[in-house]
């Protein structure tokens, strides 16, 4: 079943005592390095910073007797892979606020994000270009307002999708993880199958967007 629980984890929780679980715990990291270290460094391009966020989300899944583990132990509702990964993306992010704060809105971050939308919108393909004024030119407050809307209405709907699906547009839009690695990350079967569920995705947020009135652009 997807949604088993991974021999390397049960071994862990399950360990009778402190040696055993370490000797777990090792084989659990050894496991999951790849996953976690790739996570680490989506979150974080830097490389000493992506090492630093790496370091602490090892830290934070052992602690309190691994508690945040003990979640998927008694979730069981989602692939192990998927949720580890939406877990440590969450840690990385946790570990940079602390450092640096939260991003400002004029922030490098910011822009990706909108960024990020943006193609989104394009693919999904919405009636946004309606709402923005041509380039160089100053949005009137009616069309700026209308743009928030359509944003705020794709924020919704993507909200609305189950966890899977948020973690592929994260991977793929924002990311820009090849589609190749959100394959094997992800336990897709090939490359075609990403974009398969990309197409079915998008395909869902066109429905959800003309529930909330955005209407697809005239041909």
């Amino acid at each position: 079943m997807s949604n088993a629980i991974p021999v390397e984890l049960a071994s862990l929780l399950e360990a009778a005592d402190a040696a055993a679980r370490d000797r777990a715990w090792d084989r659990f990291v050894s496991a999951n390095t790849r996953l976690l270290l790739h996570t680490a460094r989506t979150t974080c391009r830097e490389h000493d910073a992506a090492m630093d966020a790496y370091a602490y989300l090892l830290e934070a899944l052992r602690q309190d007797d691994y508690r945040r583990l003990r979640a998927f132990a008694a979730n069981g509702r989602s692939r192990f892979t998927t949720w580890l990964v939406v877990v440590a993306r969450r840690l990385c992010v946790d570990h940079h606020r602390q450092r640096y704060g939260r991003p400002r809105g004029d922030a490098p971050s910011a822009e990706q994000e909108h960024a990020a939308r943006r193609r989104l919108l394009d693919l999904v393909a919405v009636d946004l270009d309606s709402a923005l004024p041509p380039d160089g030119a100053v949005a009137d407050p009616q069309s700026q307002l209308e743009a928030e809307e359509v944003h705020r209405a794709l924020a919704a709907a993507v909200g609305d999708l189950g966890p899977r699906d948020r973690l592929l547009l994260k991977l793929r839009f924002e990311d820009d993880a090849p589609v190749r690695e959100i394959a094997r990350l992800l336990d897709f079967a090939s490359p075609f199958h990403v974009y398969r569920r990309l197409n079915a995705v998008c395909a869902l947020l066109r429905r959800a967007l003309r529930r909330r009135g955005v209407e697809e652009p005239p041909l």
